[in-house]
């Protein structure tokens, strides 16, 4: 039988809280994996529906339960007048500015979109998309204070 005096102890801890940074990274990650998940549906032929969950009270008896429900995502590229296509990341209704004055990424074609797409969620998640996205923060956030 091992005993405690076995094993390697440790003084680590699990974090209580979660940095604003953290959520608004994750937040990023989620709408981006949505827009690969529309993108790879619009080369199939195919609709694709994101699903969300709410909580809803049943009238009759009282009891509240989670009732799963479709939320639109609006794509975030569109054609270019040169016949490329172009890719707005946004956060929340904000665009996110990429380089001073640069708002879009430009892909040749629509082969290059799902690549291109799981390259900025990669992005994202290593933390280089940080700084905008604090950017659009605040200006959402001052959005709410009128």
């Amino acid at each position: 039988m091992a005993t405690l005096a076995s094993l390697k102890l440790s003084t680590a801890q699990k974090a209580t809280t979660v940095t604003g940074v953290l959520i608004r990274r994750a937040k990023m990650v989620k709408a981006l994996a949505e827009q690969v998940a529309l993108a790879r549906a619009q080369q199939n032929g195919d609709s694709y529906a994101a699903v969300k969950f709410r909580s809803v009270v049943d009238p009759d008896t009282g009891v509240r339960k989670l009732v799963e429900s479709t939320k639109r995502v609006k794509q975030w590229w569109f054609a270019t007048d040169n016949g490329k296509m172009a890719i707005n990341i946004r956060y929340g209704a904000r665009m996110l500015e990429l380089a001073k004055g640069k708002f879009a990424i430009e892909v040749a074609s629509d082969k290059e979109l799902v690549p291109t797409l799981e390259a900025l969620k990669t992005i994202a998640l290593s933390g280089e998309l940080d700084a905008a996205i604090e950017t659009a923060s605040i200006k959402l956030r001052e959005g709410f204070g009128k």
